[in-house]
């Protein structure tokens, strides 16, 4: 452990314990996210700098941070496409966006996390992380995040009766079924209703 190394305790709501999440960013994402790029990746720059603070403590962080790492959670719910091929009305897409949720169990299957953050050297740099093992700690990340909150049940029930409005209208050939091109309008609705209170009924 690094000499000069605390413990610190910061609030899991707090933009700066997202930090570890931006830092773990894939390289050609990090530098195209135009807040989170003017970061240095020396945690010792960013405590002397009240500009990167107050970068940190903008919106505009936090927001470029939720699509960012949502970008790499999506993909291993097991559904087709990308985040940008659905809309907000989708579960699957709100679920991408539980950023405090990842925080934590990136920490607890990697070890990467605010301590790990502080206990490097003030002059020391965060490296950009391989790919290849970024990818895999997502995943493994998400499938103890559908373990432990019991959400595998709401995602069959998603995948089995999937609705038009969780599809940008331009990608709806992303859903497994083209419903609307195969069923009668009155069994659509009725399909949305019933999938709709199945979800919220294993939610609750």
């Amino acid at each position: 452990m690094n000499k000069e190394a605390a413990y610190y305790k910061i609030k899991r709501d707090s933009n700066f314990a997202y930090l570890p999440l931006v830092y773990f960013l894939p390289e050609e994402i990090f530098v195209a996210c135009p807040t989170l790029r003017k970061l240095s990746r020396c945690f010792g720059d960013i405590a002397k700098s009240k500009e990167m603070r107050a970068i940190i403590n903008s919106d505009n962080f936090r927001c470029e941070t939720m699509d960012a790492v949502a970008s790499l959670t999506f993909p291993h719910f097991g559904f087709g496409g990308w985040k940008e091929h659905y809309t907000g009305y989708s579960p699957v897409w709100k679920l991408s966006y539980s950023l405090t949720l990842w925080g934590k169990l990136l920490e607890e299957i990697t070890g990467w996390g605010l301590q790990a953050l502080f206990n490097m050297s003030k002059t020391e740099y965060v490296p950009f992380f391989e790919k290849d093992y970024i990818n895999e700690a997502m995943r493994q990340v998400v499938k103890r995040a559908i373990d432990e909150q019991g959400w595998q049940p709401m995602l069959d029930v998603i995948k089995e009766m999937p609705c038009d409005e969780d599809y940008e209208k331009v990608n709806r050939q992303v859903s497994s079924i083209s419903i609307t091109s195969v069923f009668p309008v009155r069994i659509i609705a009725n399909a949305k209703r019933k999938a709709s209170e199945k979800r919220f009924s294993r939610i609750r």
